[in-house]
């Protein structure tokens, strides 16, 4: 089915994208998943490319383009080609939105210029290790001491925590469970540290830690928005952070399914191609047509969000749907591809274990389903 969602100038970006990643990203992938890091390099490479702040204000140093839909072509490529660090997105789809929103214009000036060349690399820290994504049980928190805040407290799970030179870090400002605020943490700060790097099972060049942050003083200068209002903020942000998990769950699916199409035509067993075998065809077909399903749906949730009106559980349901039917997926064409689909040689075999944490992170799938039945009832 022909998609109506881009333009040429979308088709174009999608070309540039693609050249990115063949010649600075997939011959060096290897070795960064082996490291548990990329190097800072290529997001500098990014920013020459024009892959960072596609939507920042030109003045800034961004491409002034204020169109979602850059992002999911963004999206899109990374997630097809297996690709998970860096994550350029989570830059420029999550953190960049609490700036764009939120930055006043001096930290528009201090932060913008480095986050669209490369030279700043950002983060957000939310998580912690006995709350979870739970924002009522946080326990980092932002004392004012008259100049600030000082900052105390733990966070886990923090993606681009080890190479980020300015991490959002939410934190309680105040007695009530909902005084909570957005401040920016630069990387030099006096009692900021990295804590270990989690030993994930998959998505493994994305470097993944802890944060500690020991009684960091931070300037009213890097307070992002208003104190006590970042529940607010997180709120109406999620929908575009879910949009984007299900944009790379699909397009990542889709990837895995086209490759065992064509594996599934030259791999012979019993003297003939796996496609000869019903059991084969009918796999197919049903992952075919679940595929067609959720893509017409992504689609439509992508060009509502594009013009504002993607609703909370529509974007609940495009997350939830599509990062099962991804964990699914792959699943059913590892099987296809028999032994050699449990190895890391094969894409579909770094496909399993790299989709599976897509159903947890943005909200788990049953919290998904918790926003939509609330949303019901």
């Amino acid at each position: 089915m022909r998609r109506e969602l881009f333009t040429v100038a979308h088709e174009d970006f999608r070309a540039v994208v693609r050249t990115f990643l063949e010649r600075e990203v997939l011959p060096r992938y290897p070795d960064w998943e082996r490291a548990g890091t990329v190097g800072r390099d290529v997001w500098r490479a990014a920013g020459e490319q024009g892959l960072l702040g596609m939507d920042m204000p030109a003045e800034h140093g961004g491409g002034g383009a204020d169109d979602y839909r850059y992002h999911v072509v963004l999206a899109e490529e990374f997630a097809a080609a297996g690709v998970h660090a860096p994550a350029l997105s989570l830059h420029n789809e999550v953190v960049g939105a609490y700036l764009k929103e939120l930055a006043t214009p001096g930290q528009r000036a201090r932060w913008l210029p480095g986050f669209c060349s490369g030279e700043l690399i950002t983060a957000i820290a939310i998580t912690e290790p006995d709350a979870g994504s739970d924002l009522t049980r946080l326990r980092t928190a932002a004392r004012p001491d008259g100049e600030g805040f000082r900052l105390t407290g733990r966070k886990t799970f923090i993606s681009h925590g080890e190479l980020a030179d300015l991490v959002l870090v939410l934190a309680r400002t105040g007695e009530r469970g909902t005084d909570l605020g957005l401040l920016a943490v630069e990387r030099t700060a006096t009692g900021f540290a990295t804590g270990r790097r989690i030993d994930k099972l998959g998505m493994r060049a994305l470097d993944t830690v802890e944060l500690v942050f020991d009684d960091v003083a931070v300037p009213a200068a890097n307070v992002v928005g208003r104190p006590g209002r970042a529940m607010g903020y997180l709120l109406r942000h999620l929908k575009q952070e879910r949009l984007w998990i299900a944009v790379s769950a699909l397009a990542g699916a889709e990837r895995v399914f086209a490759d065992t199409v064509a594996y599934c035509r030259v791999r012979e067993v019993s003297g003939g191609p796996l496609t000869a075998f019903q059991n084969t065809r009918f796999v197919l077909a049903e992952l075919a047509t679940e595929l067609a399903v959720a893509r017409t749906f992504t689609d439509r949730c992508v060009a509502a969000h594009a013009d504002g009106a993607l609703a909370a559980d529509e974007a609940a349901m495009v997350k939830w749907w599509n990062t099962e039917l991804a964990q699914r997926t792959t699943d059913r064409c590892l099987q296809l591809h028999g032994g050699y689909g449990y190895t890391h040689e094969l894409a579909v075999g770094r496909a399993f274990v790299d989709s599976r944490v897509r159903t947890i992170y943005g909200g788990t799938t049953e919290v998904m389903k918790e926003t939509i039945a609330q949303s019901l009832i």
